[in-house]
This record gives C-alpha cells, structure tokens and sequence, in this order.
C-alpha cells in the first residue's frame, strides 16, 4: 500500500500542471506520503554517507596501497638494478681479465712462433756440417764422433721443432676458446649494460614523467622469458667458463715458456758437446798432419840420401873399370910372352887374384845399387802415400774448421754478429 501511495505521488508529481488527479486521498494519505518521503531521503542520505565514507575509506586504502605497492616496485627494481650493477662489474673485471690473458697468450705464441722460425738457423748449419763433412775421401770418410753428435743434434733440433710447433698449436686452439669466452662475456655484458639502462630508466619514471601512458597487454609473459635463476646460473657459466680457460690459458703459458728454456738448455747442450768433440777431432787430425809433415821431411831427407847413395854406388861401379880394364890388359899382354916366358908367375897369380876381386867388389855394389834402387823406390812409393794422406788429411781437416768456423752463428756471440752484419 505504502509504495502504490509513493508511486501514485511521483506520478502526480510528473503528471502535467493542467492534468487533473483522478484519485483523491485522505489527508492521512497525505502526511504519511510526507512522512514516507521525509525516512527515504533521510535513508538515503544515510546511505551515502555511509557510501561516502566507504569511498573515503577506499580511496585512502588504495591511494596507500598504491603508493607502497609503487614503493615496493622501486624497491624490487632497484635490488634488481644493483644485481645487474654488479654482474656488470664483476663480468667487466672477468672479460678485462680475459683480454689481458689473450694479450699474453698471444706473446707467448709469437714467443714460440718466433723460437720455431729461429730454428732454421741450427737447421742449415747442421745440414751444411753433415754435407760438407761427406766431402771426406778415402780412410777420413769414418763414422767418428762428430758425425754421431751431428745426426743427435739433428734428432734434438726435429724434437725441438716439434715441441715448438705442438705449443705453437695448442695455443692457436687455446686463443680460439679464449675468444669464444670474450664474445660470450661481450654479449652478455652488452645485454646486462641494455637491461641496467632500462632499468635504470624505469626506476627514474615516476607519477610525474612526461613518457608514462597506458599500454595495452603489458602484463604479457614472453615467450622467451627466463626465471631469475637461469638468469643468474648464465652469467655465472659464463664467468666460470672464462676463469676456467683462463687458468687453461695460464698453464699453457708456463708450459710454454718451460718448453722455451728446455729447448734451449738442451740445444744448447747438444751443441757444447758437438763442438767439443768437433775441436777433438781437429786437434787429433791436426796432430796426424803434423806427424805426416814429420814423416814426409824425413822421407824426402831420406830420399836424397838414397839417391845421393846410389849416385855413389854407381861412380864406384865406374871407378872400379879402369882398374880391372889394366888388369885384363896386363893379363891378355902378359899372354903373348915368348916359350917358357910364358910362365904362371906371382905376377900373373896377383893379376888374376886382382881381377877376380875387383869383379867381386864390382858385383858386390851393383847388388848394393840394385838394393838402394829398390829402397828408393820403396821410398818414393812410402812418399806418394804420405803426400796422398796428407792432403786427405788437410782436406778433412779444412772441411771440420768449415764446420766449426759456421757453427758461430749458434752461439750468441755469432747471433750478434750476424745481426751486426746485416745492419751494416
């Protein structure tokens, strides 16, 4: 009843000024028409009031929880800012560190590349040595000492070389990897310095920034998002990965400079011991010359002698056929005296005596000329072998202070002087 009353007062109410009522109510309906209107607008004023105050009670909740939620936001942004920071750093430390180890990585290689080249030297010279040494002829072509350190020092250089060239390799392969852990930290420290600008950015924007609007789906996850995590455990595979071949980096360093020294000392070595028994083999070949120059003076010496001898001999032989020409004269003379002259007498038993001692004396120098002959042709014969041996001898002996006389330059003072040299 009460709402038909209520709904019948507003339709009056809206119903045109000139429009009559058709109902007619009681004055009792009339004041508690009055009465009804006077509770439901005090009822609703109540109601929003009530509303007012929720709102106000809302507005001020929100607006707090708005602010701490954008308080906390910066905060979450700023730790996060400050991890990235020091990510950055610490990768910016590690790839600082990585390009140092290439750097020295890179002297060491040339180091050894440098010492490998350096090796052609020796080479040549060991190869010149056993090449001229095979000038040798005859009894000197012998397997002596020298050529048994020649051919060790030839084996010690090869296994150098190769040393040399398998270090040289390795720290080819080794640059490579370093290089890969450089674009690697290169790419990751240009992703963190990119994030820490965004970043850096967002925590800058505030209510009042002039870039701030509306985007539509920016809560979206993407596809390729990660979870902290894995975004920690990338970074820290990447810095592991570096400092691990670093470490790989700094051992083939050690190793490398190791392999130098040892190469060296055992160069150096060989070669020390190759020279020694280089120059004992010149002063025993030296000493065989002499004794040969000794040999051959006295020879020749003795080879005059002899013919001296023989020139002797043979004036004797000569000056024994006027003595025995008188006594055959006398003897065939005396042969012609008359009868019973003709008598075997002392005088004729002494020429014949005579004659038959001066044949004998005769006989006894031509077999001591035929001796002296045959000794000085032993002699010349002994001559020609000492003079044959001797310029064999000198040759090898030329041919080993060849060897020695090249040999300088593996030695640091012949190095000087052939840089010496060449600058002049």
């Amino acid at each position: 009843g009460i709402q038909t009353l209520l709904l019948g007062v507003v339709r009056t109410q809206q119903a045109p000024a000139m429009q009559k009522s058709a109902t007619r109510f009681a004055p009792s309906d009339w004041h508690t028409a009055n009465r009804i209107q006077s509770t439901t607008a005090v009822r609703q004023r109540d109601v929003a009031y009530n509303f007012r105050q929720s709102s106000h009670r809302l507005r001020n909740d929100t607006d707090s929880h708005t602010t701490w939620t954008q308080h906390s936001s910066n905060s979450k942004l700023g730790k996060r800012f400050d991890d990235v920071d020091k990510w950055k750093q610490s990768l910016e430390r590690c790839l600082e560190a990585v390009e140092t180890e290439i750097d020295s990585l890179t002297q060491h290689r040339e180091k050894a590349e440098n010492a490998l080249d350096a090796k052609s030297v020796p080479t040549e010279v060991l190869w010149d040595c056993m090449t001229w040494r095979e000038g040798r002829v005859a009894i000197d072509l012998v397997r002596d000492e020298v050529e048994a350190q020649l051919h060790k020092e030839l084996e010690v250089l090869e296994a150098i070389k190769a040393m040399l060239q398998q270090k040289v390799k390795e720290a080819y392969e080794q640059l490579c990897v370093l290089q890969e852990a450089h674009e690697q930290l290169t790419f990751d420290l240009t992703d963190k310095r990119t994030a820490l600008d965004i970043d850096g950015d967002c925590k800058a924007t505030c209510n009042r920034s002039e870039n701030i609007g509306f985007h539509a789906n920016s809560t979206r996850t993407e596809k390729h998002i990660v979870t902290p995590d894995t975004w920690d455990s990338f970074s820290n595979y990447n810095s592991i990965r570096a400092e691990a071949e670093m470490k790989a980096s700094t051992a083939l360093r050690e190793a490398i400079n190791f392999t130098l020294q040892q190469s060296h000392n055992d160069l150096e070595t060989q070669r020390i011991a190759t020279d020694k028994a280089l120059r004992r083999r010149i002063h025993e070949m030296e000493q065989t010359i002499s004794e040969l120059q000794w040999q051959k003076q006295n020879t020749q010496q003795e080879v005059s002698d002899i013919q001296i001898e023989i020139e002797s001999l043979q004036k004797a032989i000569g000056d024994k056929q006027p003595p025995m020409m008188v006594a055959q004269t006398r003897l065939e003379n005396r042969t012609y005296r008359p009868n019973v002259e003709l008598c075997r007498d002392e005088a004729q038993c002494g020429l014949v005596q005579e004659v038959s001692e001066i044949a004998g004396s005769t006989q006894n120098l031509m077999e001591q000329l035929a001796v002296a002959e045959n000794t000085l042709s032993t002699l010349q014969r002994t001559l020609a072998r000492i003079e044959e041996d001797l310029a064999i001898k000198t040759n090898s002996l030329d041919i080993d202070n060849q060897c020695m006389e090249t040999r300088k330059k593996l030695t640091a003072d012949g190095m000087r002087e052939r840089h010496m040299g060449r600058g002049q």
